[in-house]
């Protein structure tokens, strides 16, 4: 018999060799066997990991921002080059396709590319004489140990939203990756040490719940990155600021699809096939819930329907179009809402548990719902897999009430051929990013990337200008030196008299 790997934490730029009490398993969706166990740190390991980033900060905020460059481009060219290798760790234990895994890491790779301007993004401001010989100019500093703690979907994009920009502006990190998925965060764990980045700046620790509540209340931890479920977001969010920290929490999502009559619905199809079975729906950006303006619905459906049947369900390492989802216990809840919906009263157009995979994979087809109503569970709670809801409305009116009412903010797309209705949607409507005739507006690195109402707990997004400033704080310095005649060297000014 072959012995499990153990996955243990990455701490002060090694593999950390303290005693493990538990772990956890990581699967491979795609067949359902164990791969690996994964080492759960405890309040001691998260405390250890927080001690080494508190002194590598000591030396790291003082770095150069040339240096700082030099690293952050180095880092940037070892993850190009292992792209494909990251893209199969990603692969063999979210369960999510090649294609989809490899546009992951390019995602992340954009913030990287962001994060290489840092020298003119932490500029600050100068005013001459505010007053007779009193100048005021403005700085950013960073702020210490920060803590990331990132969700399964996304194993290596989510963290990069995040680590290039806090390590640029003079930040040490300590990422909590998903249990479910590890390996991602420890190869970029060792890329960073490839790079040149001293030891103690990027440290891993892997964990549940304990590490969680020990990183949201470690006096040493000066900020809280998260991206999760609505629910967990909230409890880090209270926790994290309940303890004086600076928090940015991302929770979940309901993202809807408006579909007005004008619109080329060959397109529209298209782009709800991709943007809802993508990934096998386990995107905070996925659509799960396409809003028909009639007369369309019934055309809109049949486009998609007949596409559904190209979709190949299977090994997303083989050639697939979309993968397993990443546990059984998670397939089976989302099978859950298939039955749920049934039971409803909605229209099974497409029923994705019938789907047949050779193996013991946690596989669930493409599914699709019709004449939904918002009071379903199918509707109103965030499903994160492959399930596609059609909502029947008549009126634009009734399609913008539909989304501003519900709890989530997250992404929004519409797709018309009238830039009047366009304009007015983008203005109009309560989600934070919004797509025109795009089915996944996830904005470019630099833009920020987050929604509204319960879709974030906190005031700043991710990436962009928002994660400069969320990553460092604002000093302004008012300061007046005196004439040089004042005891120092001639210079040749006029004496005062």
């Amino acid at each position: 018999m072959t012995q499990t790997k153990i996955i243990t934490h990455w701490i002060n730029g090694a593999l950390d060799t303290g005693k493990i009490e538990r772990t956890s398993e990581v699967f491979n969706p795609a067949t359902g066997q164990v791969s690996a166990n994964v080492a759960l740190a405890n309040v001691a390991t998260v405390d250890k990991a927080v001690n080494v980033a508190t002194e590598a900060f000591n030396s790291w905020r003082h770095s150069s921002l040339t240096k700082r460059t030099q690293v952050l481009f180095a880092f940037r060219e070892l993850v190009l080059q292992n792209k494909e290798k990251i893209a199969a760790l990603i692969t063999a234990e979210h369960g999510k396709v090649l294609s989809d895994a490899s546009g992951e890491v390019t995602r992340g790779l954009e913030v990287v590319e962001f994060a290489c301007g840092i020298p003119h993004l932490l500029k600050g401001g100068f005013s001459e004489e505010v007053s007779t010989g009193v100048d005021v100019y403005s700085i950013r500093q960073p702020l210490g140990p920060i803590a990331i703690i990132s969700p399964f979907n996304f194993p290596a994009m989510v963290p990069m939203w995040f680590f290039p920009i806090a390590i640029a502006c003079g930040n040490t990190v300590v990422l909590k990756p998903s249990e479910k998925d590890p390996s991602a965060a420890m190869f970029l764990a060792e890329l960073w040490k490839e790079a040149g980045l001293p030891d103690g700046v990027f440290n891993v620790v892997h964990g549940d719940k304990e590490s969680v509540d020990a990183l949201l209340t470690h006096p040493g931890i000066k900020s809280v990155s998260f991206v999760g479920s609505t629910p967990i977001a909230k409890y880090v969010y209270e926790t994290g600021t309940k303890h004086g920290k600076r928090v940015q929490a991302l929770g979940g999502a309901k993202n809807h699809m408006v579909v007005l009559p004008d619109s080329d619905l060959e397109l529209a199809a298209d782009a709800a096939i991709n943007a809802g079975f993508g990934s096998a729906g386990e995107r905070c950006m996925a659509i799960s819930a396409i809003v028909a303006v009639e007369p369309i619905a019934s055309a809109l459906v049949a486009r998609i329907h007949s596409r559904m049947a190209s979709i190949k369900t299977g090994d997303g390492a083989k050639g697939s179009d979309m993968g397993p989802l990443v546990t059984k216990v998670h397939r089976d809840k989302v099978a859950s809402y298939i039955e749920a919906g049934e039971k409803a009263g909605a229209t099974l157009v497409e029923d994705g548990r019938k789907v047949k995979v050779d193996g013991e994979g946690f596989f669930l087809g493409p599914t699709l719902f019709d004449n939904v109503t918002p009071e379903m569970s199918i509707y109103k709670e965030e499903i994160f897999g492959p399930v596609l809801s059609i909502l029947r409305v008549n009126t634009y009116d009734e399609a913008l009430a539909l989304v501003n009412s519900h709890p989530y903010g997250n992404g929004t797309a519409i797709f018309t051929n009238d830039g009047g209705a366009a304009r007015r949607f983008q203005n109009e409507v309560e989600v934070g990013m919004v797509g025109i005739n795009v089915p996944i507006p996830v904005p470019m690195a630099y833009f920020s990337f987050g929604g509204w109402k319960n879709s974030l707990f906190g005031d700043t997004h991710a990436h962009g200008t928002e994660g400069v400033h969320f990553f460092t704080r604002g000093k302004v310095v008012t300061s007046r030196w005196l004439d040089p005649s004042h005891g120092g060297i001639n210079l040749g000014f006029p004496q005062n008299s």
